[in-house]
């Protein structure tokens, strides 16, 4: 089976006022249908452009990358979730979830009934006529993710989607969304800062050098499914993050130098 993204040699420079800088450099990857492949480097290693890159919100300036199309033209080919709550103010909870089904003009009914089905998935459903204002960062950010899984995607990108949250709430999130990628089993490409994090929701992990970009070594997570969070206390989930931090160690040191230069 061809994977479902592939890409090959990606690179990416931005124009300044100082000359052009090399965000992403010889950058190639392959994700297999419904993996979840979590992206992990020091801050500025350009994961975040990849992953845009690979959202169409950004262009690449050399190499390539393609998404396999499902067997459903009408489904979305991705959807990003971020880590600020995209999500808009003005609707109600259950108006946001149904929002990209009414751009895909599904009638009025069905998107209702979908958005409330996704509402129920994440233990939002009595909230659904609440407005974002009325409701916790935890929950607007179900909200978002919600959103992303009603318009069904062929692959869903997350760029540190837990990022903005209290360590508890973020607990709680991860278990959330891991029962909810259990249940569909997206294709996911999930950016985050968190070792800990990419180790309890990946199947695998990608370390990224510091800028420029480009993958150093990936490391298969052959924790079993499904997990919670007695997974972390396991000899074996230590064992791995621990291991990945040594990789990542000194390309945090020289982020960090080339910051201060």
């Amino acid at each position: 089976m061809a994977p479902k993204i592939i890409a090959r040699n990606v690179g990416k420079v931005y124009e300044t006022r100082r000359g052009q800088v090399e965000a992403l450099v010889d950058f190639s990857l392959e994700v297999e249908e419904g993996e979840f492949v979590c992206i992990v480097g020091p801050s500025g290693c350009g994961k975040s452009t990849f992953l845009r890159i690979l959202a169409g919100l950004e262009p690449l300036t050399s190499g390539e990358y393609a998404i396999a199309p499902g067997d459903d033209p009408n489904k979305p080919l991705n959807n990003v979730v971020f880590q600020e709550y995209a999500i808009f103010p003005w609707k109600t909870v259950l108006e946001n979830v149904a929002f990209g089904l009414q751009m895909r003009s599904v009638s009025k009914r069905e998107r209702t009934a979908i958005a409330m089905d996704w509402l129920e998935r994440v233990g939002l459903r009595k909230f659904a006529d609440h407005y974002p204002g009325q409701i916790s960062g935890g929950m607007k950010q179900r909200v978002s993710i919600a959103r992303a899984l009603a318009n069904d995607p062929e692959v869903l990108l997350m760029d540190e989607p837990l990022g903005a949250l209290d360590a508890q709430t973020r607990t709680v999130m991860q278990e959330e969304l891991m029962r909810i990628w259990e249940e569909t089993r997206k294709t996911v490409v999930y950016i985050t800062h968190s070792i800990e994090e990419s180790v309890f929701l990946g199947d695998r992990v990608v370390l990224m050098t510091a800028h420029p970009g480009t993958i150093k070594e990936i490391f298969p997570v052959d924790l079993p499914r499904p997990r919670s969070h007695k997974t972390t206390a396991t000899p074996a989930y230590a064992e791995l993050t621990y291991a990945i931090w040594q990789s990542l160690q000194g390309e945090v040191m020289r982020a960090m130098q080339e910051q201060q230069a």
